[in-house]
């Protein structure tokens, strides 16, 4: 249970990539109470491979990161508390979150890395292959499609663009549109003139091998579509932002958030935002960056705040 009338030096809301980085760099400056909160799922939680990090070749899963992200944390200090936060107001001299189940905290100082939820039917069989064999992001994984046969499963223009996305990278690639939602003519004119297949039909599950390997792709018409690799593309993702706006922080037109290129810290004074709810590519290495940038200038505020580091009492 927290003490809602303890004062944290910086509440960090999110426990993925950019908040866990975050919290190791102030961590390690031995001098501030910093708390992080994290509702337990998100982006990173769904990842079982990230396959383009420094120092693991063999990939390494969201859970894992995040595991080893609080076992380097805990030890210098920082505390973690998993709560959904559902309310955020600036006060005269600090910060008041409100989480799900009515515990309040106080922060003077804010990091927002609230990510986002990314929008796909949740298939029999598909949660296994996410990181594997099925993915997101074309910087990140197009290189695990080289020649491959590759469904994109997706939704109108959204799903097409990936799959034209990926041209470069296999000639051997089929658009399912899942939802059946139209896109634009010229759009399925460039799919026809790289050869992309093109079949609107319901995704009734996916087949997978071991280690989440893809193998089919099974269609509710009782169609079987055999594949090595996939995509997933639905467009419509949800940017947590709600947090963000209640403080009047300014969103983009897609609820993204831009901060400010060195220090990260948004347009109201000592709130920083970090990982995918920036305007940034949707990397975890980028996020990795973010969150350490951010921290870092986290530090320099706390620095020069006249008040002590120090737990202390009121309202």
């Amino acid at each position: 249970m927290i003490d809602s009338n303890t004062y944290y030096d910086c509440i960090i809301v999110g426990g993925g990539i950019a908040g866990l980085q975050a919290a190791l760099q102030l961590g390690r400056y031995s001098a501030h109470r910093v708390l992080v909160i994290d509702a337990g799922v998100g982006r990173s939680t769904l990842c079982q491979n990230y396959g383009n990090l420094l120092g693991f070749p063999d990939g390494v899963s969201g859970e894992e990161l995040r595991d080893i992200g609080r076992q380097q944390s805990e030890p210098l200090g920082i505390e973690f508390h998993e709560d959904r936060i559902l309310e955020a107001q600036k006060k005269e001299d600090h910060f008041l979150l409100k989480g799900a189940e009515g515990e309040s905290y106080r922060a003077r100082t804010l990091l927002l890395a609230t990510g986002l939820i990314d929008r796909f039917p949740r298939l029999p069989g598909l949660r296994e292959t996410l990181g594997f064999s099925v993915y997101v992001c074309p910087d990140c994984d197009g290189y695990e499609i080289e020649g491959r046969r590759t469904v994109v499963m997706g939704s109108g223009e959204a799903g097409a663009q990936m799959a034209l996305i990926l041209t470069p990278r296999t000639d051997q690639l089929l658009y399912i549109n899942h939802e059946g939602k139209p896109f634009k003519p010229e759009t399925m004119q460039r799919l026809q003139e790289h050869g992309i297949e093109y079949i609107e039909a319901a995704v009734q599950s996916v087949s997978h091998g071991s280690g989440g390997m893809l193998e089919s792709v099974q269609l509710e018409n009782g169609q079987s579509i055999a594949a090595e690799r996939g995509f997933i593309a639905f467009g419509g993702n949800h940017v947590n932002s709600e947090l963000a706006e209640q403080l009047g922080v300014e969103t983009l037109h897609n609820h993204h958030i831009e901060t400010n290129p060195r220090s990260k810290m948004t347009n109201i004074e000592n709130v920083w935002v970090a990982g995918d709810l920036a305007a940034h590519s949707e990397q975890a290495n980028i996020a990795m960056g973010e969150g350490a940038q951010a921290a870092i200038w986290i530090h320099k505020t706390l620095s020069k705040l006249k008040s002590p580091s120090v737990v202390r009492s009121g309202k």
